[in-house]
């Protein structure tokens, strides 16, 4: 599977932003997702991950009630929907698969995710 996030930007403290991800070929539903990023100088971290059938879902806890992990396997397609932001959110935001799944599982290692996007920037100001 090919991945293509979109979405990033500069947006100010406390606004909001949707990043997507595009996915090829005909078996996304296979594939168990997530959302990564990396600040500059830092490792690459999980911001939020989901299910083939985008039932389950976690959060870090950076994030957790300010950002929404969904999909939709019709568009093959994922999302993370954005509020609040804050300025530690300005990161490079990566979304990666996992193949062989199991149906009602998350990954949250980022060593079981073969597939990357090209990642998309997102930049907060304060």
């Amino acid at each position: 599977v090919q991945l293509q996030a979109s979405g990033g930007g500069l947006v100010q403290a406390g606004g909001s932003l949707r990043l997507s991800c595009a996915a090829s070929g005909p078996t996304f539903s296979r594939y168990a997702m997530g959302w990564f990023r990396q600040a500059p100088g830092k490792e690459r971290e999980l911001v939020a991950v989901i299910n083939r059938g985008g039932g389950n879902t976690y959060y870090a806890d950076s994030v957790k009630g300010r950002c929404t992990i969904s999909r939709d396997n019709a568009k093959n397609a994922m999302y993370l929907q954005m509020n609040n932001l804050k300025s530690d959110d300005t990161a490079v935001y990566y979304c990666a698969a996992r193949g062989n799944a199991i149906l009602s599982a998350y990954y949250l290692d980022l060593d079981r995710y073969a597939y990357w996007g090209q990642g998309t920037l997102v930049t907060v100001s304060s």
